[in-house]
């Protein structure tokens, strides 16, 4: 009978080690964790776009030239994405560029680069240079010893892969792999804003609600978590329960600038532990009393591509009053996209904004957040122009009158908390940028018309933030259950 071999441990890749340099728990989840709990990303997908059209710039032959060990052995200036193996590693370098040091190759030799999302190179850009040198060993005969980071505009910096680096390399996929070796996943990182780029975000937000984590209240991030945990503050709920006078007493000693901020980090652990509102009006008031005597309100988000510095989409949709004194139903209302061609200009965009605007004579604009007045504000200065007045930013509106039971203050979290819901369940920012690319390429409706279904979104979002704050000065700051009001 043939004797049972155990299943050889999976080998470990340049991916686990980048994804463990982010974030050790993300690493696990990528090895062990439930496929049903991962969900795709478009920060992934708008990573792997941008990192086609940079190659497509850097790579001097077609891009399918410059693939494969073949490519490689006969001095091709670039090669990309070759798969090297060394034992249980494995990776794919970005790109490979020819220098002219000899190898076991003949009279030149290969450097990896990698393509760096930011103007900075980090250590995880640097260890991994390392990680692709290490492959690149037994093809060369000796392991590179520089690499280049290569930022966005173009710009080439020289790594050198010697010194302490190799050490560090390898003390690094040491302790990777005996995190994976590990029964459960390793400790949620508490540097919590990474994880808006992470397919395990919805798997690890609910374990961070479900343990009270202190990165769950707003207002705290990983140096105010860890400044609180040297404190003896492991979590929300001790943080509810904390005396404010002696918490500012501390944050005094640690040099914090705004000891007074103990105050709000506090009430806002206790909001969010009770799961109720909280209104910070001694007095109720309404705080939008421009909808009092209004004729109409324009609801108005604007979609952008940050990357492309692109505003791309401007989105209204119009309210009128009703004789009843309400405003008519926006299900009924019509919504009014504003696409921001290139090639139309943006003095053609200026004039329909302004067309818009002015059809509506003495109607608020509401908007959450400060992007669309920047925007409207630039727009304005480029075209010689004074910027449209009017304008309402609900964010604003609701952090002067009101303490929410939140994580964050962002239109998504607020209207979600209100009861409201996105047609498109997945659909975010990011994707609608992803789609925006993709109908540039295609010019397909379908695209079109998920980016004009989520922008009209938003503007429903934001008028039912817009109604809550309204209905409760009304109500008498009726701290209600977070159901949708009529």
């Amino acid at each position: 009978m043939a004797q049972h071999r155990p299943n050889p441990e999976p080998p470990l890749s340049d991916k686990l080690l980048r994804s463990w340099l982010r974030c050790r728990r993300k690493a696990w989840l990528d090895r062990h964790g439930d496929p049903g709990d991962r969900h795709w990303n478009p920060h992934r997908a708008l990573q792997l776009a941008d990192r086609e059209a940079r190659l497509q710039t850097l790579v001097s032959q077609p891009l399918e030239d410059a693939t494969g060990l073949q490519a490689l052995q006969a001095g091709a200036p670039e090669v990309r994405l070759l798969l090297l193996r060394r034992g249980a590693l494995r990776g794919r370098p970005t790109l490979l560029l020819r220098s002219s040091e000899p190898s076991r190759l003949g009279a030149f030799s290969y450097q990896p680069a990698l393509l760096q999302p930011g103007r900075h190179g980090t250590r995880e850009h640097r260890l991994t240079l390392s990680y692709w040198a290490l492959l690149l060993e037994p093809l060369l005969g000796s392991s590179p010893q520089q690499g280049l980071l290569i930022n966005p505009r173009g710009q080439r910096e020289r790594v050198r892969l010697g010194g302490n680096l190799p050490r560090q390399r390898d003390q690094a996929l040491t302790r990777l792999l005996q995190d994976l070796k590990r029964r459960e996943p390793p400790p949620l990182t508490q540097d919590r804003r990474k994880c808006a780029l992470c397919s395990w975000r919805a798997r690890c937000d609910a374990v961070a609600e479900q343990q009270g984590e202190l990165s769950q209240v707003s207002g705290i991030g990983a140096k105010r978590q860890e400044m609180l945990q040297d404190l003896g503050i492991a979590d929300r709920a001790a943080l509810s329960a904390t005396p404010s006078a002696w918490l500012m007493q501390q944050l005094e000693r640690q040099g914090e600038q705004r000891p007074e901020l103990a105050l709000e980090l506090i009430a806002q652990a206790r909001v969010q532990e009770s799961g109720m509102a909280e209104a910070l009006d001694d007095a109720p008031t309404d705080p939008l009393p421009e909808l009092q005597s209004a004729p109409g309100v324009l609801l108005y988000d604007i979609e952008s591509d940050p990357d492309a510095r692109d505003d791309f989409l401007h989105g209204f949709i119009p309210l009128q009053r009703c004789s009843s004194g309400g405003f008519q139903p926006p299900e009924t209302a019509r919504y009014r996209p504003l696409l921001a061609l290139q090639q139309h200009g943006e003095a053609r965009l200026w004039q329909r904004l302004q067309r818009l605007l002015a059809a509506h004579p003495g109607w608020p604009v509401l908007h959450y957040g400060e992007t669309e007045v920047i925007a409207l504000r630039r727009l304005a200065q480029r075209q010689g122009d004074a910027a449209p007045q009017g304008l309402i930013d609900l964010h604003r509106r609701v952090r002067q009158h009101w303490r929410l039971p939140v994580s964050s203050y962002g239109l998504k979290a607020v209207a979600s908390w209100r009861g409201f819901r996105w047609s498109q369940p997945a659909a975010e920012g990011a994707r609608c940028v992803l789609w925006w690319r993709q109908w540039q390429g295609q010019r397909q409706r379908h695209l079109l018309e998920q980016i004009f279904r989520y922008n009209r979104d938003d503007c429903l979002a934001t008028w039912a933030v817009a109604q809550w704050l309204s209905n409760t000065a009304a109500e008498g700051s009726d701290n209600a259950s977070p159901a949708i009001d009529s």
